[in-house]
């Protein structure tokens, strides 16, 4: 048994007084194993006589498959692959493949769980993209097309809320097109960013509702002296929320005019300087559809379950913020007189945000492990 030493790898018995923690030289490397993807270490606690694989608490964790293949299934996922062609390519069961593709979508959301909050974001957009499960009209849809709030099946939209300083996704959320799902967004947008940034979106009428659900004071009428129950209390808007929207009017498949309005927040939105715009989350949603195969237009390869897009989603927003480069976002190297040598740093929303310092390989987001330093 070698000395202790710091291997990077915490304790993970939760039970143990040293459970997630690192630097508390508990942690011995025991023996090593072969696997199809190479050798692999076991790991030791002397604090809670633990045993562990170094694959502990990642998408790899007790696999038979080889790590390559596992990653290149999950590639293909995001390239628009549907998982009947990634069946036949691989040889691999359609079951297996939505096994692979809930750890993956696990790890993500442990992952936008640990590094999105508490971020300085002074615009949000948010827009919702349509789509479909199973059906294009849900079995409980009632005299329209729209998806009741408890339906798993039918119009399914894809809603998404985007800091356009950073190209970071903040919050993904698939559901009906309804109040309950804005909610739900602008709730999960609020538990990442720091204070009350700008919201944009297009014209549907229930983000302004949400919004004032969750930013808003109470005002309270006094009485009056007169006979009768006094008013009840009423929701106003924070004083520091702004939210604008941008109304497009189609006639032929083309814009005619387009509309923009301040509902509430104009003061503040004059001396910050934004416009009211969506065109970065709409570029973003081309992206999207250009990635994901359920959401490819006029596709066969839809999901029959919600949970299965949600899952789908989850693992692109870690991808697009952490392991994909944005070109926009890329900065320029110190011209020299070589050729052929490297002008652009690559860089990631995470990286913009300050999350991160580097671009994530494709294993590192699979494999991504969150503890406590203390």
């Amino acid at each position: 048994m070698r000395k202790p030493k710091n291997w990077g790898q915490p304790c993970p018995n939760k039970n143990c007084e040293h459970y997630g923690q690192l630097n508390k030289n508990n942690i011995i490397s025991q023996s090593t194993y072969l696997t199809q993807s190479g050798k692999r270490r076991i790991f030791h606690c002397n604090s809670c006589e633990t045993n562990f694989s170094e694959t502990r608490d990642t998408v790899f964790f007790d696999l038979r498959t080889p790590e390559d293949k596992v990653m290149m299934a999950l590639k293909m996922i995001l390239v628009k692959v549907g998982l009947s062609g990634i069946s036949f390519v691989l040889d691999v069961k359609e079951e297996t493949l939505l096994g692979w593709l809930c750890r993956a979508a696990n790890k993500a959301e442990e992952i936008n769980k640990a590094l999105l909050r508490d971020l300085p974001v002074t615009e949000v957009q948010l827009d919702e993209m349509w789509a479909f499960v199973k059906r294009k009209v849900s079995k409980k849809a009632i005299d329209e097309n729209e998806s009741p709030q408890e339906a798993e099946d039918g119009r399914q939209w894809i809603w998404v809320s985007y800091a356009p300083e950073f190209r970071l996704i903040l919050a993904m959320v698939v559901g009906p097109r309804t109040f309950e799902t804005a909610l739900k967004l602008i709730q999960m947008t609020a538990n990442i960013v720091l204070g009350v940034p700008c919201f944009f979106s297009d014209g549907f009428s229930c983000y302004y509702n949400a919004l004032i659900e969750y930013y808003h004071k109470t005002k309270i009428f006094p009485r009056t002296g007169k006979k009768g129950r006094p008013k009840d209390p009423v929701k106003e808007p924070h004083p520091n929320l702004v939210y604008g929207q941008i109304i497009k009017e189609n006639e032929g498949g083309r814009i005619v005019s387009i509309t923009y309005r301040i509902n509430c927040g104009a003061e503040r939105l004059k001396q910050l300087g934004l416009k009211i715009s969506t065109t970065l989350l709409e570029r973003l949603n081309l992206t999207i559809r250009h990635t994901l195969s359920p959401l490819i237009r006029k596709t066969l390869g839809f999901s029959k379950k919600r949970e299965n897009l949600r899952k789908q989603i989850t693992f692109f927003q870690a991808f697009y913020n952490f392991a994909r480069p944005h070109m926009s976002l890329r900065a320029k190297m110190i011209e020299t007189d070589k050729l052929f040598v490297q002008k652009w740093t690559p860089k990631t929303p995470g990286m913009a945000a300050g999350i991160t310092d580097h671009v994530w390989t494709f294993r590192e987001l699979l494999t991504a492990k969150f503890y406590n330093d203390s």
